[in-house]
């Protein structure tokens, strides 16, 4: 039976023990939901949820419970329990930012073209000698925004990028000639990765 139905039989005189096939946890769900206040102004729960959705906004909305939790109690010194403020972020919908992982399994389709860097040694000889470039999403208050960057293995030094908010080869194409225009390179290796803006 639902814990709703418990409830109603509950409150028609009937014993929660003949109602419920898990007896003694269904009693003690029900009595705990007697005892606690409902979420309202003033209550305890509703003050460490205005502190809860601090520490959620101040971590532009990356933390998720355990470390809301760590933030308030040793970062603030609030006295909570993390499955406490797992409970209240379910009830207010505050979640964390995450990336889904990739699915077990699956590998990447064959390279279309030869691998210039041999068994992924990243080291050159020279200046201008081995580029590498890739593509990073950071999210904004205003929506994404998405950054490419080539950088020389030599030197270590960023030498083309290009900033915009949307992800098309028009972004890996600005940051490329912003490198060329800048270094002048001749015979230069681009290594990147498979994406589409790379390869298409």
């Amino acid at each position: 039976m639902t814990a709703r139905l418990v409830r109603e039989l509950a409150g028609d005189g009937f014993p929660v023990a003949v109602t419920s096939p898990g007896a003694r946890a269904a009693t003690r769900h029900l009595l705990r939901r007697r005892a606690s206040p409902a979420l309202g102004a003033g209550s305890p729960d509703e003050e460490l949820l205005a502190q809860v959705r601090d520490a959620h906004a101040r971590s532009r909305q990356t933390y998720g419970a355990p470390r809301v939790h760590a933030d308030l109690r040793l970062g603030a010194g609030v006295a909570c329990g993390r499955k406490r403020i797992a409970r209240l972020m379910a009830t207010a919908g505050l979640v964390r930012v995450s990336h889904r992982r990739k699915r077990a399994g699956t590998r990447p389709l064959p390279a279309p073209h030869e691998d210039l860097v041999r068994r992924r040694r990243f080291v050159a000889s020279g200046p201008d000698r081995l580029w590498c470039t890739d593509i990073t999403e950071h999210p904004t208050a205003e929506g994404k925004v998405y950054c490419a960057a080539v950088i020389d293995v030599w030197s270590r030094r960023i030498v083309g990028w290009s900033i915009a908010d949307h992800i098309r080869t028009e972004l890996v194409v600005d940051a490329l000639q912003m490198a060329q225009w800048q270094r002048r390179p001749a015979g230069t290796i681009v290594h990147s990765d498979r994406g589409p803006q790379f390869t298409s």
